[in-house]
Formats: C-alpha cells, structure tokens, sequence
C-alpha cells in the first residue's frame, strides 16, 4: 500500500480552530486541519508553510508539533504530522477548499472530521484551557 506523507496545520484564534472543507475527490465536504503532502525534499514545516501559502494564501509559523498520526484509509496509507500554527500574515482566503469555519472545542462534533483527523479532533478536545 502506497504511504502519502502529509503535514496539517493546527490554527487557532482564541479558543477555536481552523478547519477546512474539502470540495473535490472521494472524501468531497468532509473536514479536515489544511495542509498537504510533503514532497521529497522538503521537511514537514517547509511543507506546511508551502501548503498554507498555495491553498489558503495566508503566511503560516509552525511551532510546536501536536500530533503524529498513522492511518489506513482504502487506497493508502497516511502519515500525518501536525503543527501548532501561528497566522504571520493573510486572511487564510479558501482557493482550494468548498468551505471552512472557526470551530470552538464546544463545536468540533458539528462537522464531519475525516477518519486521520479524528484523533488530533480528540487530543484538542481534551486539552487543558484554551
């Protein structure tokens, strides 16, 4: 099984989230933290900042990483690293994505998280403050 290697990005504003929706291929309008796949050469963050850049026209930092996931969807295997994100610059302006909202640790159950990001969902949910 082919492994796709991908960073995610872990915005926050106050006590909420950034998530995005997906508005093309087989998991089309379910949710997931934006970013995109690492490619050779590059490590995580230059992929992270790359990604944010392309798809939501925003500057990005990655701080701290918060999550390692490994997950088997039907056509591949996905490995995941996730980053804390501080916005540099950019109004995170969707070029890619059908929709995204600011999601409250309150609201993370009101949209379909895709299976990968389910546990990175459960680990916000369960921190400590905001």
């Amino acid at each position: 099984m082919k492994t796709v290697r991908v960073a995610a990005a872990v915005i926050r504003r106050g006590d909420a989230v950034f998530a995005t929706q997906r508005g093309y291929g087989p998991w089309k309008d379910w949710w997931e933290f934006p970013g995109g796949k690492i490619e050779a050469g590059e490590s995580p963050r230059e992929a992270l900042v790359r990604e944010i850049r392309e798809e939501l026209d925003t500057e990005v930092s990655p701080g701290e990483e918060i999550a390692r996931v490994e997950y088997d969807y039907p056509d591949f295997h996905l490995s995941m690293v996730c980053f804390d994100c501080r916005v540099l610059s950019g109004s995170l302006m969707l070029k890619e994505h059908e929709s995204a909202r600011w999601l409250s640790r309150e609201e993370l159950d009101s949209v379909r998280w895709l299976p990968a990001d389910l546990s990175v969902v459960e680990k916000l949910r369960s921190a400590a403050g905001p």
